[in-house]
């Protein structure tokens, strides 16, 4: 029986129906920033169910504790290991590093999906501060993890560095305001571009865009205004805004599944961003909603076609 949390708001993992099995990342030992709560929690769960040793980091300290002791709860003990870090600070990550090491004495992939989703407003209004944040938390932080654990997985000829994306610009109603989303985009580059400085080395680099993916819970949110009108009779079920397949908003463990997955067929991915439901097309995924996951295939952009992605982000001429 999966573990239950008083903190956390998590569901049972379905990887079994999804056709894991739980040898699958056996002998990995997978590091996940922002892994205390929402899709970075689904990513650490999911590859501990598959047989990792898992690293939790992230600054919310009672949530990366909770997250410790319901994976270990779930796996046995030792299997996952909460260490508290603000990835924007180096000696943080240098003591991130210290600490992975001398529990797994490894890093052989790490995810990173930290991001402040205050950090969402509009460039006209939105001090500079907030976007040197928005930088410091996804590229900085980005540059600083590889920087302390891809030299390792070279000299080991193997790892993955994932890289938890976004949109590349603000484009309503997608989650995720200017301000977020450039410091998303930024990292996202950097990641790209590592995939080709360690070509051939065995490390393999992808980014994997989890749109859709949230679990919020309704008792938290602030009532409606007393003299607010009621909902109109037609307004539409807010399953229709899900994700193709799901009722509603995908969980965060299918989220989990999807990762798990994309790091299994990393070499494969190696240089390549995809949307999460590319990922759910690959695998198979059981959706609950099977006759509403029906979209076009798309293809994979040439390295050339790639670095000119931010040149071509809208429609240009038309007509």
């Amino acid at each position: 029986m999966a573990a239950e949390s008083k903190i956390l708001n998590i569901e049972p993992l379905e990887m079994e129906a999804a056709g894991f099995k739980k040898e699958d990342l056996k002998g990995k030992v997978v590091l996940v920033t922002g892994g205390a709560s929402n899709i970075g929690l689904g990513y650490a769960r999911a590859a501990a169910w598959a047989g990792a040793k898992v690293v939790i980091t992230d600054i919310n300290e009672e949530n990366g504790n909770e997250a410790e002791r319901v994976i270990n709860a779930d796996n046995g003990p030792d299997t996952a290991l909460f260490v508290k870090c603000d990835v924007t600070k180096a000696d943080e990550v240098k003591n991130l590093g210290k600490k992975a090491f001398e529990k797994f004495e490894k890093v052989d992939v790490f995810i990173h999906n930290a991001m402040n989703m205050r950090l969402n407003g509009p460039v006209l209004t939105s001090s500079v501060d907030e976007l040197d944040q928005s930088y410091a938390i996804s590229a900085r932080g980005m540059m600083l993890l590889i920087q302390e654990f891809v030299p390792g997985m070279i000299e080991r000829k193997y790892g993955v560095v994932a890289y938890s994306a976004t949109q590349f610009h603000f484009a309503p109603p997608m989650v995720g305001g200017t301000i977020y989303t450039s410091g998303k985009a930024c990292a996202a580059s950097l990641t790209l571009s590592l995939a080709n400085e360690v070509k051939d080395t065995g490390v393999n680099v992808f980014c994997m865009t989890p749109a859709g993916v949230i679990r919020f819970d309704p008792s938290r949110l602030p009532p409606p205004p007393k003299d607010a009108p009621p909902p109109p009779k037609d307004a539409p079920k807010f399953e229709m805004f899900g994700m193709p397949g799901f009722n509603g908003l995908i969980p965060p463990e299918a989220g989990g599944a999807a990762m798990v997955y994309c790091i299994m067929n990393a070499k494969k991915l190696h240089g390549s961003g995809i949307i999460i439901n590319d990922a759910f097309d690959a695998m198979n995924y059981p959706f609950p909603k099977p006759e509403t996951a029906a979209r076009p295939k798309g293809r994979r952009l040439s390295d050339m076609e790639l670095t000119m992605v931010l040149c071509t982000t809208g429609p240009g001429f038309e007509g």
